[in-house]
């Protein structure tokens, strides 16, 4: 897509040439100043608004723009030249798109290239513009996009076993939004340093593949295979935050480069009440998980058969380059065998939400679609457990999840010497991954619960908690209440943990029967929290129950170790 991007560019340098004419010699800042408001007036004028014999100074104050207007003017211009830049756009786009195809072409392919690429006669229509204000010392555009293609693309493709097959990419249809950042502004003409683009949203990308002269399910699975080569290569190549940088001036633009800007801690915890996707049995439910929803960046779950609430607390960890726009993506599926997994809901949540160095606790409520918000049906909720780290964080900060965060000054020093190697088989040298293991003594206070659900004929219930360690399955049990729907217990255990980080604590409240006992609920904790405040106190709500609150108090006591993996 970076022939639209050109046509923009280009459009939006000769707006700025006109502004480098006509300034006068101002100082810097109140130069840049009328630059970004010159560029983004302009951005949102439509034909008719410039037909108007008022000047933007001398508009009504009834009449307000809004951030985003119709682009008649630049699509008008588009049309016309269409043809050249088809011709002129068509060889560069594929001299820099097959390789990206290569580098995610199926392992089933020999070769994946173009024996055709030209980009039809329908030139992309322009639907609107927003200026964004984000503080930095340029100018950020979108612009949103809807292209309906007729282009004449056609992939070569070999296969190990020797077919060939030329596959037509046809039907495009393709709705997005295009960022531009002009960054640095300067004095020197054109005003800004250089330009980067991206595509900030991909709203909708549909295409079709027809084998030419053939029939596409000759080889089962080559259909989906491309298909999914073709949108890897569009997200790693150019969605955001990935941004391609046009150098304007000569100068280091090394800093508008994409950059990791911190770790995204994610503790899959469990799923409650999930829609069951089997007519025998319950569904085996597993979570895919992403930031970037690039495969080598995608994480799964382990599959919990037969399950739906299963319990993972599993640990993964996301680089993050952008936390006021990414966002975390969980989607929990049925694992189907040797068939298509099918997906069971899906959940985001955005990483501006989280405030950095703080561990955020959250059920999320899984849904059909993250773009169609119209599906009411409950399909169930995810649990997680979630924490941002910048890079260079200070305030006295530590990450439980980083390497040496619980290493003695004496593992520290060992550790700067030899990495620990041992002898290959060739020969050479293996270095062996260490992991720091948080261990410690988890004292566990049972204080009291509150508006438990009676079990008994009389209303009442006798109540009593059992608490485990989940790992090693170290149990514990408080005395019983009897008679009592607000229970005070006020009984600490205390609790050897080899693995805090994986381990967790399950909590169940029971009523005591002369023949029996009947379950009331539970909650599971993992150690995140009191590994990383030491202490607290808090009121859970009871899972599986009509109601009841359990109050707790935890508090941790350290002693590292470390040891080989």
């Amino acid at each position: 897509m970076s022939f639209v991007l050109g046509i923009v560019l280009g459009v939006l340098v000769g707006v700025v040439l006109i502004v480098g004419f006509v300034k006068s010699d101002n100082a810097r800042s109140k130069r840049r100043s009328e630059l970004a408001s010159t560029i983004a007036a302009f951005a949102r004028m439509t034909v008719e608004d410039t037909r108007k014999i008022f000047t933007p100074q001398q508009y009504p104050p009834w009449i307000v723009f809004s951030n985003q207007q119709k682009l008649n003017w630049l699509n008008s211009h588009l049309e016309k030249i269409w043809p050249y830049v088809d011709e002129a756009a068509s060889e560069l786009v594929r001299s820099s798109v097959e390789p990206i195809l290569e580098q995610y072409r199926p392992m089933i392919l020999a070769s994946l290239k173009f024996s055709k690429f030209t980009l039809g006669t329908v030139a992309p229509q322009f639907t609107g513009v927003s200026i964004l204000e984000d503080g930095s010392e340029g100018i950020t555009m979108e612009l949103e996009m809807n292209w309906d293609g007729n282009p004449n693309i056609v992939l070569d493709i070999k296969t190990y076993i020797g077919v060939a097959l030329p596959v037509q990419v046809k039907n495009i249809g393709f709705t997005g939004i295009f960022r531009l950042i002009f960054r640095p502004l300067v004095d020197e003409f054109p005003c800004f340093g250089a330009v980067c683009y991206s595509l900030r949203k991909k709203k909708k990308l549909d295409f079709t593949l027809k084998v030419v002269g053939g029939d596409m399910t000759a080889i089962p699975g080559i259909s989906d295979a491309i298909e999914g080569t073709i949108r890897d290569a569009i997200e790693d190549s150019i969605t955001w935050p990935v941004r391609k940088i046009i150098p304007i001036l000569p100068g280091d633009y090394s800093d508008l480069e994409l950059k990791p800007t911190g770790v995204l801690e994610v503790k899959l915890v469990q799923a409650k009440e999930l829609t069951n996707k089997d007519l025998i049995g319950k569904s085996d439910p597993f979570a895919e998980l992403c930031v970037r929803p690039v495969r080598d960046r995608m994480k799964k779950s382990k599959t919990i058969n037969n399950q739906l609430n299963p319990v993972w607390n599993e640990h993964f960890e996301f680089v993050v380059e952008d936390p006021l726009t990414q966002h975390l993506v969980v989607k929990i599926y049925d694992d189907e065998g040797l068939q298509a997994a099918e997906l069971i809901g899906c959940a985001h949540v955005r990483l501006n939400e989280l405030e950095p160095g703080k561990v955020k606790d959250v059920w999320l409520k899984l849904v059909k679609d993250l773009e169609i918000q119209r599906d009411q049906k409950n399909r169930g909720q995810v649990h997680l457990e979630l924490l941002y780290c910048p890079y260079g964080m200070k305030n006295g900060f530590t990450n439980p999840f980083a390497p040496d965060v619980s290493m003695t000054s004496l593992e520290k020093v060992l550790k700067s010497g030899a990495e620990g190697k041992e002898a290959a088989p060739n020969g050479g040298e293996i270095n062996r991954r260490k992991d720091v293991i948080v261990r410690g003594v988890l004292s566990v206070t049972v204080i009291s619960a509150d508006d438990l659900a009676p079990t008994d004929l009389m209303g009442k219930a006798d109540p009593y908690v059992v608490v485990t360690m989940k790992k090693n399955e170290t149990k514990n049990k408080t005395r019983v209440v009897p008679e009592s729907l607000n229970p005070v217990w006020n009984q600490t255990f205390d609790f050897v943990v080899e693995d805090g980080l994986h381990d967790m604590l399950i909590i169940e409240v029971w009523d005591h029967d002369t023949f029996g006992k009947d379950y009331m609920g539970r909650c599971i904790l993992t150690l995140t929290r009191v590994l990383m405040e030491g202490e607290y106190k808090e009121t859970f709500e009871l899972d599986g129950a009509k109601s009841g609150k359990l109050n707790l108090h935890l508090k941790w006591a350290p002693q590292p170790i470390y040891r080989d993996s």
